[in-house]
């Protein structure tokens, strides 16, 4: 494998992303892993599928850090393998503006909201996106400069991106 997945810039709004992703999965769901999380997330609200993957198992790990249950120490990383258009880059000022989202709408905190009865501001950066006819979005790690996430709404369905598990890989123990 040769280094984080590859970013294209295709129109001034959107990109694609060419290569190895990786996720932290229970192990008992390691057969559903590409079914995406069910649960409300930075930009899914529940039962909204949304497929989390970051650029690097060190991207894993940071995003690991805003979730405190148990569990997460018992998480596999998986490798999946993807070819992604229609992202719209967050780290992309010019196209932030083009679409009229506010970095700071994505960086919100949003544990405590959804905790709180709240919607996230995250959520509708999703819905923004969504209406525009994004596939999903890059996000910068909040924990760790430098880092990315790759957020994907649709997957596996024609017109869609696409996202493969690698076959029996998995990638440290402890995301």
């Amino acid at each position: 494998m040769a280094g984080e997945p590859q970013v294209m810039k295709l129109d001034r709004l959107t990109s694609r992303v060419v290569g190895r992703c990786f996720r932290a999965v229970d192990p008992a769901h390691r057969a559903t892993a590409l079914e995406g999380s069910r649960t409300a997330g930075r930009y899914s609200r529940a039962g909204a599928p949304t497929l989390y993957l970051s650029s690097s198992p060190e991207g894993v790990a940071a995003a690991m850090i805003a979730h405190t249950d148990a569990r997460r120490a018992a998480l596999d990383v998986v490798e999946v393998d993807v070819d992604a258009h229609g992202i719209v880059d967050l780290r992309d000022r010019a196209a932030l503006e083009a679409v009229g989202i506010d970095a700071d709408d994505a960086a919100a905190p949003w544990q405590e909201a959804v905790a709180a009865g709240a919607e996230p501001p995250s959520w509708r950066v999703r819905d923004r996106l969504v209406a525009l006819g994004a596939h999903g979005l890059i996000d910068p790690s909040r924990k760790r400069p430098g880092l990315w996430h790759l957020t994907l709404f649709r997957w596996n369905a024609p017109g869609a991106p696409r996202a493969e598990l690698v076959g029996g890989a998995l990638v440290g123990g402890d995301g």
